[in-house]
């Protein structure tokens, strides 16, 4: 499971996206990138964060570490902007912390360069989850010491938020035209025959195992958290299989 901290101190909101995220320290004396369940995009979009960030993990790709961390209200209480008062009270419980990568630089393609088999695999994986959010306007993508880093992955798995509709809308294709690897001819090919075999039932039962149960209850037409984590490893391992031939847009590598 991932592990569990407890915010000791709000330091300073985050002004990037419309979710607010924020700075905190933990009682584990680490810094971490808080996202709330009481921001406007809601739980589904921590449990994005979890599932992608797991698998990206498992599949070699690198992510800040991901936690849970437990948020006092109170901690609000100092802060001058009504939002983030209001933002904090209202996301009080269990809330996620990933790593922050102090001295990080965003991603520019127009300054770093990325090799075709790298471009490849994360390609692949954006596709995989139907990450609507790597594009070269807004990469989502860090340098930190040298390597390539992922982030930002609640605008993921847009079939969560529909599933009556979720078997048809994991089986589209995926526009690569606009991602920010694009221009750096990504080997998907190379990406699919390592990675692709990897995406199992286990493994996808692993990582979901990670989503926090309190985030999964009171979802329409489940009966209990893990035929929710079921139905987000389904569509996930019905598209590893197929969808670098559903990636359009992009010349590949060869």
């Amino acid at each position: 499971m991932l592990k569990k901290v407890a915010a000791t101190r709000y330091i300073t909101p985050l002004r990037e996206g419309g979710s607010l995220p924020g700075l905190a320290e933990a009682d584990d004396f680490g810094t971490y990138v808080l996202k709330f369940t009481g921001a406007g995009q809601g739980r589904k979009t921590l449990v994005a964060e979890v599932v992608c960030g797991e698998l990206a993990r498992r599949l070699g790709l690198r992510v800040p570490r991901l936690v849970t961390v437990a948020l006092d209200p109170v901690l609000g209480l100092g802060e001058p902007e009504q939002q983030v008062q209001d933002l904090l009270r209202s996301s009080g419980g269990t809330n996620l912390g990933m790593d922050f990568l102090s001295g990080a630089l965003g991603f520019d393609p127009l300054a770093f360069t990325v090799g075709p088999e790298e471009a490849g695999r994360i390609v692949w994986f954006d596709a995989l989850v139907n990450n609507v959010d790597r594009s070269w306007r807004n990469p989502n993508l860090l340098m930190w010491h040298g390597d390539l880093w992922l982030i930002d992955h609640g605008a993921t798995m847009i079939w969560h938020h529909n599933w009556p509709g979720a078997e048809a809308s994991a089986g589209r294709s995926y526009d690569a035209s606009d991602h920010a690897l694009a221009r750096f001819t990504p080997d998907l090919a190379g990406a699919a025959a390592e990675l692709a075999p990897r995406v199992t039932e286990e493994l996808l039962a692993e990582v979901t195992a990670e989503i926090p149960d309190a985030w999964l209850a009171d979802e329409p037409g489940f009966d209990t958290p893990d035929d929710l984590r079921r139905a987000y490893a389904r569509p996930l391992l019905a598209r590893a299989a197929v969808v670098h031939e559903r990636v359009t847009g992009i010349e590949e590598g060869k």
